[in-house]
């Protein structure tokens, strides 16, 4: 059985272009406002849609993740507000993949049977559990896969080629390779050696390999593209938010439309990778 995420990649498989992974948390800078700003990723040019789970403790998130949690958290947000922020976005959008990344102490603590189930019941199709490694499947990954959601892994530019096949074991999906060692937003990749990092891993899946962690815009966007299956941005797009907001942290009118035109401008540069290269 296919996902959506399956359907997705294929489909943009078929346009000769990488996808677009677009990254936001949920309830920044507050829920209603993080509903519209989800509505409108796709529309924008997303082809798939990361949401986070805000948690206190985010180790793997860079400052600008971690302040959107907080945002998100001092808002009201919660991870059962997160799932209503799907079943709300699912109502319009039946065909655009969902992925909720975070941690693992907010599922443990809702409880992972009732996760999983109430999960794939609002209309998530993936996860991608930062903190969760290969040795602990039976936590969360193996309920994920029974209950029909793709567990999405993480790989890094330490993983090699004796661990790579441990954190191949029981990815869905795609497999999301970290182009840089350290949190989100922290630097800026060396492109060759994503490519590099790009071909050896494919010659051990056929999973879509989708890039994140530096990508900041259009230029930075096609230079991975032009190699990989997918593009994620994150950090950037926290960013042009958190530009929008007023003094005082609220939102503005022009909130959505700056992470909109930016979602719009890095859609411009995946889309146009591979035509460039091939001239």
């Amino acid at each position: 059985m296919t996902s959506r995420i399956d359907r997705r990649f294929a489909a943009c498989r078929a346009e000769g272009r990488a996808a677009l992974v677009t990254f936001v948390m949920g309830g920044d800078p507050d829920p209603a406002t993080s509903l519209d700003l989800v509505k409108a990723l796709p529309k924008a040019g997303a082809d798939v849609i990361e949401i986070g789970m805000p948690f206190t403790d985010p180790m793997a998130d860079g400052p600008s993740i971690q302040a959107a949690g907080l945002r998100a958290l001092a808002a009201g947000m919660s991870l059962n507000k997160t799932l209503d922020l799907v079943r709300a976005f699912r109502k319009e959008d039946d065909a655009t993949p969902i992925v909720l990344m975070g941690y693992f102490n907010p599922i443990y603590v809702h409880g992972v049977p009732a996760f999983v189930v109430e999960a794939k019941e609002a209309g998530v199709d993936g996860l991608i559990v930062v903190d969760l490694p290969p040795e602990e499947d039976d936590e969360l990954c193996l309920p994920a896969l029974d209950a029909g959601l793709n567990f999405i892994r993480l790989a890094t530019p330490t993983t090699d080629d004796r661990r790579l096949p441990k954190v191949l074991t029981n990815t869905s999906g795609f497999l999301y390779y970290v182009s840089i060692n350290g949190i989100t937003g922290a630097a800026t990749p060396d492109y060759s050696s994503v490519a590099h990092a790009v071909q050896r891993i494919r010659a051990k899946t056929d999973l879509p390999i989708a890039v994140g962690f530096g990508v900041k815009n259009a230029q930075s966007a096609a230079e991975i593209a032009a190699h990989a299956d997918g593009v994620v941005v994150g950090t950037a797009l926290v960013d042009a938010l958190k530009t929008s907001l007023d003094g005082t942290g609220g939102v503005t009118k022009d909130t959505i439309p700056a992470v909109t035109r930016l979602v719009s401008e890095i859609a411009d540069g995946v889309r146009s990778a591979r035509k460039i290269a091939a001239e």
